[in-house]
């Protein structure tokens, strides 16, 4: 009986599936619900076998971010991904978390049975993984637009100042070129900046932030660091590679 834990932010869509997971005879709902917050507390009061998550959830994690944060203490726990929505936010999440194997992810139309999820779960377990075709494109497509051009991934005023970042210059120096009568105001574009990047889900603090975005800028490729500082970029077939800088 596979321990599962349920994560749909819709309450009868929810119940439904419970119970109809539950019917299979084969999986055993230990727990569900509605955000990725509450996904994360469910695991570490007792961790399932297996996660199934809708992408678009209640709270501020999406279904992506939350399973990163759960990995982060379970590593490669087992997670079956679905969602209705067309949204590059949740591609390009997908593209920057890293996750390799032990994993699905299926648009919810063509993946609702049970009798559909049960055999993406074992599979999961087993430590294959399974992309939906059409999602496939999706990553890929938002993929290879993010690191071809990460610089369009911000607004104008963002670009510049990461340009000048990437110059070495100081906020002030930055402040001062722009004119800008609140030195605060660099502070808040670099975040914005880090947001656009990934960068201040895995820095430490705001220097490593800044050196990043500055390799960033100087690759023109945008490029993931995991939990031990190791740099990845991803291939043309979306395998993720450690960087070689030059």
């Amino acid at each position: 009986m596979l321990k599962l834990l349920l994560v749909e932010d819709n309450h009868n869509l929810r119940k439904a599936m419970r119970r109809g997971l539950q019917d299979t005879g084969h999986i055993q709902v230990i727990a569900d619900c509605e955000s990725g917050e509450a996904a994360l507390e469910s695991c570490l009061a007792d961790q399932p076998e297996a996660i199934l998550m809708d992408v678009q959830l209640a709270g501020v994690m999406n279904g992506i971010q939350a399973a990163i944060a759960i990995r982060r203490e379970f590593p490669r726990l087992p997670v079956v991904f679905y969602s209705i929505q067309d949204d590059d936010t949740f591609y390009r999440d997908f593209n920057r978390s890293g996750i390799l194997s032990h994993y699905a992810y299926v648009r919810k139309s063509n993946y609702l049975f049970p009798s559909q999820i049960l055999p993406l779960l074992q599979d999961a377990v087993a430590g294959r993984s399974f992309i939906d075709p059409a999602i496939e494109s999706r990553v890929l497509e938002v993929r290879h637009k993010d690191e071809h051009a990460p610089i369009d991934l911000l607004e104008p005023t963002e670009q510049a100042v990461a340009r000048l970042l990437a110059q070495g210059k100081t906020n002030e120096q930055i402040a001062n070129q722009f004119g800008f009568k609140d030195k605060r105001t660099i502070s808040r574009i670099n975040g914005q900046i880090y947001t656009s990047w990934g960068l201040n889900e895995t820095a430490t603090d705001e220097k490593v932030a800044r050196t990043r975005a500055a390799l960033i800028v100087q690759a023109e490729q945008l490029i993931t660091w995991d939990g031990e500082g190791i740099a990845r970029v991803q291939d043309e077939q979306g395998h993720w590679l450690p960087w070689q800088n030059g």
